[in-house]
């Protein structure tokens, strides 16, 4: 699988006066006009889906929200002659998804993971402190959480069953001055991955298993939703090719769904792990490795010389060596469709799974009791 560097899309950084209500600049009053001609422009070419797009922008557009953050530049204070000084704090935006009517709204870490303060504006107006109550150190997910009731929200839809083609909506407030713009376009790719190599701390992360959609994102859109024909939620938009353009990525809605859950109940989130470094096998790894099996997950360490079976882990507990071969999991086999990592997130730690497993050239089934994945990994 060919790893795709991209920056993700950063927060809006607030160029502009307060995007409230109050008067722009005349630079920014023109970037807005020229936005909202483009974005309506686009709508109106799609009219053999205009109506079906009028009836999810009004039927999800109120649970949409533009999100103020506050942030250190650093977690550290700076050092000078005359004593420790707080570094100075920065001004940002993105967008949400309220997915519980008592206030949860689902975004981006790169937009509130590391904030200070929060404020959340609604579709109506209405603007409200909030918490940031969990972030997912394996994808880019956060949740905030304000204090309010009785909320509109957006049905969060299935990922899982997406196919190429398929019409694509995003909401939300780009470059932070234009809350409730809506573009459309269609999904362009499936289970990509990007290399991030910069913006708000996610530097040097890897994302997997995105949505590719040319539906335009900007930045200030970060953390908005994005939407099937039936409006309902199958991502949440994260990044851009900062290259090109009709290149915007979303993270699939299934991977944010046991961490939903975990939130709603007010626990911690926690993901599963294995322990393990691995290579997706398909037929040009099978034939370059010389594997017995077209599809599976390889126990193999991406540096040579290194151990891929981490000391201590569930799965050298469990007995699993470098150079194994995982085939199933818990009777599922691990191919294209089911990839490892997938399979496992559907499992919550304490779980004990059933791994079948090839070593040199024998089949064995290994029990594995699955852990918490840590913060670092």
């Amino acid at each position: 699988m060919r790893s795709t560097r991209i920056t993700t899309l950063p927060r809006a950084s607030a160029p502009f006066h307060d995007r409230r209500g109050r008067r722009l600049s005349g630079l920014a009053a023109a970037s807005a006009v020229a936005l909202t001609t483009l974005v309506n422009g686009s709508t109106m070419a799609a009219s053999g889906d205009s109506q079906a797009l009028l009836d999810v922008v009004d039927a999800v557009s109120p649970a949409v929200v533009s999100i103020d953050v506050t942030s250190s530049i650093s977690n550290a204070m700076s050092q000078r002659d005359f004593g420790y000084q707080p570094l100075p704090q920065m001004q940002g935006n993105g967008s949400g998804v309220i997915i519980d009517p008592d206030g949860l709204v689902l975004t981006n870490r790169h937009v509130a993971g590391d904030a200070t303060t929060v404020t959340v504006t609604t579709a109506d107006g209405r603007t409200y402190p909030g918490t940031t109550v969990g972030v997912d150190t394996l994808t880019d997910f956060a949740f905030v959480r304000i204090d309010a009731t009785g909320l509109p929200t957006a049905p969060v839809g299935d990922s899982s069953d997406l196919q190429v083609g398929q019409m694509t909506i995003a909401m939300g407030d780009p470059l932070g001055e234009l809350p409730g713009s809506v573009t459309s376009g269609i999904v362009s790719g499936l289970d990509r991955t990007i290399a991030v190599t910069d913006s708000m701390g996610l530097a040097g992360t890897t994302l997997r298993h995105l949505i590719q959609t040319d539906a335009p994102i900007n930045p200030g859109n970060s953390g908005g939703p994005l939407l099937n024909g039936d409006g309902r939620v199958i991502g949440i938009d994260t990044a851009e090719a900062g290259m090109a353009t009709g290149i915007g990525f979303a993270l699939p809605i299934d991977l944010a769904k046991p961490i939903i859950e975990q939130v709603r109940a007010g626990q911690p989130i926690e993901r599963p792990w294995i322990g393990i470094a691995y290579q997706r096998i398909d037929a040009q790894v099978a034939a370059d490795g010389s594997l017995p099996v077209d599809a599976g997950a390889w126990v193999q360490a991406p540096v040579a010389g290194e151990s891929a079976v981490v000391a201590g882990s569930p799965a050298a507990t469990a007995g699993l060596r470098d150079g194994d071969i995982i085939t199933a999991l818990d009777g599922q086999s691990v191919d294209a469709q089911h990839q490892l990592d997938l399979l496992l997130l559907q499992h919550a730690p304490g779980d004990n799974v059933s791994l079948d497993v090839l070593r040199d050239g024998q089949a064995m089934t290994l029990d594995v009791t699955l852990g918490t994945r840590p913060d670092a990994v």
